[in-house]
């Protein structure tokens, strides 16, 4: 966000140079990117994805106002008289989907098109908007003054005077201002007229409704569109724009009335057209005023540091909230957040803010006090301990891998006529369900060094796997290559069935499982080869399986063909 120096000034008188005010708003959470000075100052500030507020220069101004303790002088948004429409200096404004754009507004001007003065043009290029003419700059001018973008339609090309905020049609097609044709979605949202798409709403115009230079009617738009709509809306169809990168980010729902009033002002100011009719603002369902419990002891608990109680409102109050006494025997507020204030929903979000302006840097260094842990140590800790300890300790290196594996990669390790536990929201196909075994991990990670030329590797790990039935604790290994090192006295020999089987005789020792308990009996699981594994019980209790991993399930992997894995899994619950 390029913050215009005298701009800001108009706004609040700050104190100070450029770099005073670069640093002071810089200090509150906003990361000074560069400061150009010149015949017009500027500060680009590093606005974050959560305070879409501050993408212009009123929000900026608040924090100003808050830094320094001084008035904010708001825009003029004045009721500007306007004539009454004919009936073809008229609009009609649908609103279809309601839960994609909640409120939309529209309203005529009679304008007459020209260049826009050169106090105008001088701000926008400061800010890095390049001049158009009087109508697009007046509404790139509120975009940038008040955080509410807008567009202009000429009402000419608004076939049956009528605007229908709707769905885009399967495979519907619209050429956009930058003159790129786009074939857009059902999941999209556009603007249309009678007849076809005139605006992308929330990214782009339509070259069929932009304004020329013998337009004499123009159609306002001012909206709040719902952000996660407009962003997946950009981000199929490639486009960002400054409108997007605000919408995306979340509106004030608030704003559209009052951009188009402060677009009203500036319009007349400049001499470029005045309103006609009414303001027409499809609003069906108001958002509710949100209200926050805000208390002095939470403040001093999560800050580390006791801010005192008459500063709680000076700090909150410039931002835009509302705040009251909440009444009781211990100090606290009943805190109203402007709808400007997408990121505050609960009260950590408001001790931030109070915080924020009370200064990080004053808050001490100190770690938070910590409970001693109650009762007796969890068992299962010093046994994972020790299975790590027994299993380096035999050569074997330790491997973390995902919960989170691919549907395909889960199917061998499954019981029989069982499904792997499926995610309700996966990142992608390669993480869409829960593990069933360690050895799908382990696998990889074989597949992984393989690859990488690396022949003997000897890795394990301990982990939670997952059925239907619930999660249980396991430990696992994977062995390939060379069965142990180079040594003068006997050539290095492959891995067999009986290295495996050593060091699950090893692991079993180290949990104090009896060795006379322990037996390996043959066993036919579909991951593993016939006459080559066995299941490991001992007194009864099936402890898990050991063998030679299926050479289709290896190479699947991307382990290469013909070199035998013997991996073997034991169930740590049912071990101690």
């Amino acid at each position: 966000m390029r913050l215009v120096f005298p701009w800001l000034s108009e706004l609040v008188a700050v104190p100070g140079d450029v770099e005073t005010v670069a640093r002071e708003i810089g200090l509150r959470g906003f990361e000074v990117a560069g400061v150009e000075h010149g015949p017009v100052p500027v500060i680009d500030f590093e606005v974050t994805a959560n305070r879409p507020d501050c993408l212009n220069h009123v929000g900026l101004a608040r924090e100003a106002s808050a830094i320094w303790g001084l008035p904010l002088r708001d825009p003029d948004v004045h009721e500007i008289a306007g004539r009454s429409a004919a009936a073809e200096e008229s609009v009609h404004v649908d609103l279809e989907a309601a839960d994609l754009c909640p409120r939309y507004c529209a309203q005529v001007f009679a304008v007459q098109i020209g260049q826009s003065p050169a106090w105008l043009r001088d701000r926008l290029e400061a800010a890095g908007v390049r001049p158009i003419n009087n109508i697009v700059d007046v509404t790139n001018y509120v975009m940038l003054e008040m955080g509410q973008p807008m567009h202009a339609f000429d009402l000419r090309q608004i076939a049956g005077r009528r605007l229908v905020v709707r769905r885009a049609r399967e495979s519907e097609r619209m050429r956009t201002l930058d003159d790129v044709e786009r074939r857009l979605g059902p999941d999209m949202l556009v603007i249309a007229d009678a007849d076809r798409a005139v605006a992308i709403a929330g990214v782009m115009g339509g070259q069929n409704s932009e304004i020329s230079r013998d337009t004499r009617m123009i159609v306002l738009e001012s909206a709040y569109f719902q952000p996660a709509s407009v962003r997946l809306t950009s981000k199929r169809l490639a486009l960002k724009t400054e409108a997007s990168s605000r919408f995306e980010r979340g509106g004030d729902i608030d704003a559209p009335p009052v951009g188009i009033a402060r677009a009203a002002v500036l319009l007349s100011e400049i001499g470029a057209g005045s309103p006609v009719g009414a303001l027409i603002d499809r609003y069906p369902v108001p958002r509710e005023t949100v209200q926050i419990p805000l208390r002095s002891a939470r403040i001093a608990r999560v800050l580390g540091q006791e801010v005192p109680v008459a500063d709680v409102p000076r700090y909150l109050v410039p931002l835009g909230f509302g705040v009251q006494p909440a009444g009781g025997p211990e100090p606290g507020w009943i805190v109203t957040v402007p709808t400007f204030r997408v990121d505050v929903a609960r009260e950590a979000d408001l001790i931030e803010e109070v915080g924020r302006h009370y200064g990080f840097d004053r808050l001490p260094t100190r770690f938070p006090s910590l409970a001693a842990p109650q009762g007796p140590p969890d068992a299962r800790v010093n046994r994972d301990r020790t299975v790590r300890l027994a299993l380096t300790a035999a050569g074997f290196s330790e491997s973390m891998t995902f919960a989170f594996i691919e549907r395909q990669a889960a199917l061998p390790f499954c019981e029989p006529g069982a499904e792997p536990v499926a995610i309700a929201n996966p990142l992608s196909e390669k993480f869409a369900v829960l593990r069933p075994s360690l050895l799908a991990g382990l696998t990889d990670s074989c597949a992984h060094n393989r690859r990488r030329g690396r022949k003997d590797v000897q890795v394990f790990e301990t982990g939670s796997r997952f059925t239907p039935a619930g999660e249980g604790r396991a430990a696992a290994i994977a062995w390939c290559g060379a069965a142990g090192h180079p040594h003068w006295s006997s050539p290095v020999r492959p891995v067999d069935f009986f290295d495996a089987k050593g060091a699950v005789e090893l692991l079993c020792a180290a949990l104090d499982v009896p060795p006379v308990s322990l037996a390996f009996v043959p066993c036919t699981r579909g991951y593993l080869v016939p006459g080559r594994s066995a299941d490991v019980r001992a007194s009864d209790v099936h402890l898990g399986s050991i063998g030679q991993l299926a050479p289709a399930i290896a190479e699947a992997r991307g382990f290469p063909a013909g070199e035998p894995i013997y991996v073997a899994e034991l169930d740590l619950d049912a071990m101690t």
